[in-house]
């Protein structure tokens, strides 16, 4: 059985089990049947399993650049 590769990096992994795991201790139910009582390891189980839902955000200069205020006009006193 392989496993697919759902998270693009090691890093990005951690930061969303810890977050996963950070909801079950708050007293979120686990998605998925496991025997661990371990709150970071159900977290784990649930990312390997596919079942976490969660979408990356955009990249920094993926987002169009916000409109630069207009000049003040110089108007007649």
């Amino acid at each position: 059985m392989t496993e697919k590769n759902i998270v693009d990096s090691k890093y990005r992994l951690i930061l969303l089990a810890a977050k996963r795991a950070r909801q079950l201790q708050g007293g979120a139910k686990p998605l998925i049947h496991t025997t661990s009582r371990k709150h970071t390891r159900i977290a784990h189980e649930e990312l390997k399993a596919g079942v976490l839902k969660f979408e990356y955000p955009p990249l920094p200069g993926s987002e169009p650049a916000p409109k630069e205020p207009a000049a003040p006009q110089k108007g007649k006193r």
